[in-house]
C-alpha cells in the first residue's frame, strides 16, 4: 500500500513539473526579429523633421533580448529617409541603436516596447556620414509613437495551448536571448 501511495505521489509531482514547463511560453531573439520583419511594410511614415518633409521607411531590424542580463530589448534599425527639398528627393540611410522596456498587454495579448532610448545613431546622406544627434529627438518621437500603438509581438491565440495560457494573468520575465510568459503565482 505504501509503495502504491509513493508511486502515485511521484506521478503527481512529475505531472506538476511537466505542467509547469508547459505553462511557460518563450519568445526568442529570432522569433521576435521574424515578427518585426513581417511588419516592416507597415513601418513607413510621413513626417516633418526640422520643417523638412520626409518619408521614413524601416528596411531591417535586429533584436537583442536581455543583453548583459539587463531587463531591456535592444533594437538595431536600418532605415531610409527620403527627404523632399526644393522638389527633389534625397535618400538618406539611417542606422539607429535603440533600447526599450518590453511590456505584456494581457487585453491585446501582445508585447510592446516602451520607454525607448537612443543608444547610437548615424546618417549617410549624399556623401555626409555622421551622427544623427540634431534630429534624434524627432526621429525618436516618430519611433516611440509607432511602437506605443503597434506591438512587436502578438501571441497566436489560434493555437489552443497559447489561447489557454493567455486566458490567465501572465508575468513576463526577460532573460538573455528570450522573453518568457508564465502564469502569475497567487
Amino acid at each position: 500500500m505504501k509503495a502504491i501511495l509513493a508511486v502515485c505521489c511521484t506521478l503527481i509531482l512529475s505531472g506538476c513539473a511537466t505542467l509547469s514547463q508547459l505553462s511557460t511560453y518563450s519568445i526568442s531573439n529570432s522569433e521576435l526579429e521574424q515578427a518585426l520583419d513581417s511588419q516592416l511594410a507597415k513601418l513607413q511614415t510621413n513626417a516633418n523633421i526640422g520643417g523638412i518633409p520626409l518619408t521614413l521607411t524601416v528596411d531591417d531590424m535586429s533584436v537583442d533580448i536581455g543583453p548583459e542580463g539587463r531587463d531591456v530589448v535592444q533594437l538595431g534599425t536600418e532605415a531610409t529617409a527620403n527627404i523632399s527639398v526644393f522638389g527633389f528627393q534625397y535618400p538618406a540611410k539611417l542606422n539607429l541603436e535603440l533600447e526599450g522596456t518590453p511590456y505584456y498587454d494581457s487585453e491585446k495579448k501582445a508585447i510592446f516596447v516602451r520607454s525607448l532610448a537612443l543608444l547610437d545613431s548615424t546618417i549617410d546622406a549624399g556623401g555626409y556620414k555622421g551622427n544623427l544627434a540634431p534630429l534624434s529627438n524627432e526621429v525618436m518621437m516618430l519611433i516611440n509613437g509607432y511602437l506605443a500603438s503597434n506591438p512587436v509581438y502578438t501571441l497566436d491565440t489560434s493555437n489552443d495551448v497559447v489561447r489557454l495560457l493567455s486566458s490567465v494573468p501572465l508575468n513576463m520575465a526577460i532573460e538573455q536571448g528570450k522573453l518568457s510568459l508564465q502564469p502569475r503565482q497567487q
